[in-house]
């Protein structure tokens, strides 16, 4: 039987262009895990300002409109999902500077109304390592019960 001979010009050619294929395709998939995850970022602003929206519709009107401290277990809900301070944010690097909670001048039950607002974020983007601001992201909604119940007052 006669042996097959190569080319000793095409030899490592395999290597070569396995080097070129996989390092496209590394590339290619941190991409796209990298762009899932800033969309994941996006949906998770969104919905933490819809969760503390809804919160801050459901508590008393705070003695001034914007940013009182008493907004701030709406403002650990948009941060933690929870009314009470976590240890970990539900978005990277978010912190209370970013939120603000205003409600309207006639606020109260079933009128006015409340926003909260996440804005100046920045995003890391893993693939450049740059950073990415964010837009604002706003959620208002109608005042609800307010705790409180329309027509009873206690003694």
């Amino acid at each position: 039987m006669k042996r097959a001979t190569t080319n000793k010009a095409e030899r490592g050619t395999a290597t070569v262009e396995f080097a070129l294929t996989a390092a496209f395709f590394l590339m290619m998939i941190m991409a796209i895990v990298s762009g899932g995850h800033l969309f994941f970022t996006h949906n998770a602003m969104v919905e933490s300002t819809r969760r503390g929206a809804r919160y801050a519709a459901n508590q008393a009107k705070p003695a001034t409109p914007c940013n009182d401290p008493a907004t701030v277990p709406v403002k650990n809900m948009v941060l933690y999902g929870t009314p009470t301070a976590g240890t970990t944010p539900l978005v990277n690097n978010l912190t209370a500077s970013n939120v603000t909670v205003c409600y309207s001048q006639d606020y109260g039950v079933a009128q006015g109304t409340v926003s909260v607002k996440i804005q100046n974020y920045s995003y890391t983007f893993a693939v450049a390592a740059t950073l990415i601001q964010m837009p604002a992201y706003q959620t208002t909604v109608a005042g609800e019960s307010a705790g409180q119940i329309p027509g009873v007052t206690c003694p």
